[in-house]
């Protein structure tokens, strides 16, 4: 019987990870404004939430800052023009991308910086460099997680050395990440019992980062919460990459314990999501998504159809299915 099915209680272990801005930023090349990055700082506060992710440490060198707004590198003086020296129970996240960060240079002491906690994400294939960085963060006085991405498209035996690689390092959280959208709640039930082994074994937390191409997000996070994951990853209104994630809503409604309020966070949707959604953005589940996932593919192609105004459905399916 799964811990989470207790619903008259809570798990103390249980943070809750707001990803809005970084993987949101996806959705606009990361040209928030500061009016709303300070207002969901301050909703997160309100609503309880224990880490906001505020966007990646990006290389300026690779990424042309004239063509992606300021969270796309999250510099120490943006941040603290929102936070302040953020003397608040909330913690500051960022993510750096194997491959695409300069962590050596860009990411400072974190007696020096403001930010908490470093998100390393890497595809199996970095994993040396993964190791690297997340040595490197550690030293700096950081915590650190590792986000393992596109493992529904991973072999079992991979997975398993990754883990025990990822065992023996100095991280304090490794991650589940549904990259494509593919999984179900049956299969996230396996793959969480693998993860919490290791975890187990290394004295390791898991995390879950799911989208929502199939509009199992939620379902996805709430079935790893009660397999032992710890650490939920969630956006306001589900915004995010494609499909989207885990909607933030939806997550704090179940959770039973009394430090999330679910109010600030369907405020701020009523106040600043929507408007975004007035203005033309686009994110959430649609059929190009859908069809994405059920291939397990990456959704950049259903991006595309997307943002080419298309709807012949049909012959989207017939192109993708081609390319498997």
């Amino acid at each position: 019987m799964k811990e989470i099915s207790k619903l008259m209680t809570y798990r103390d272990s249980i943070k809750v990870i707001d990803a809005t801005l970084r993987d949101g930023g996806l959705v606009n090349d990361f040209f928030f404004d500061d009016s709303f990055v300070r207002a969901l700082y301050l909703a997160n506060i309100k609503a309880g939430v224990d880490y906001m992710e505020f966007g990646y440490k990006g290389d300026k060198e690779m990424f042309d800052p004239e063509k992606f707004g300021k969270w796309k590198f999250c510099d120490e003086a943006d941040i603290r023009n929102i936070v302040g020296d953020n003397d608040t129970d909330l913690k500051i996240a960022v993510m750096a991308d194997v491959g695409r960060c300069s962590y050596k240079q860009d990411i400072i002491p974190r007696d020096e910086s403001v930010i908490d906690l470093i998100r390393v994400a890497t595809y199996l294939n970095q994993m040396p460099t993964a190791v690297d960085m997340i040595e490197d963060a550690k030293n700096k006085g950081y915590e650190v997680s590792c986000n393992i991405m596109a493992i529904s498209a991973a072999q079992e035996a991979d997975v398993k050395t990754a883990l025990e690689i990822l065992g023996q390092t100095p991280v304090d959280v490794i991650y589940i990440v549904d990259s494509f959208g593919a999984l179900y709640p049956e299969q996230m039930q396996r793959i969480a019992a693998l993860y919490v082994e290791y975890a187990e074994k290394y004295g390791k937390k898991i995390g879950i980062h799911a989208h929502n191409n199939q509009q199992l997000a939620f379902a996805n996070t709430i079935e790893a919460a009660g397999d032992g994951v710890d650490w939920l990853d969630a956006t306001y209104a589900a915004m995010g990459r494609g499909a989207g994630n885990c909607a933030m809503e939806l997550l704090l409604g179940f959770l039973k314990n009394p430090k999330y309020n679910v109010f600030p966070v369907i405020k701020f949707i009523e106040q600043h999501i929507n408007k975004l959604r007035e203005e033309g953005m686009v994110w959430g589940y649609d059929l190009q998504y859908l069809m994405t996932g059920l291939l397990n593919q990456h959704p950049r192609t259903a991006i595309a159809f997307t943002k080419d105004g298309r709807s012949d459905y049909a012959e989207f399916y017939k192109e993708i299915v081609a390319m498997d």
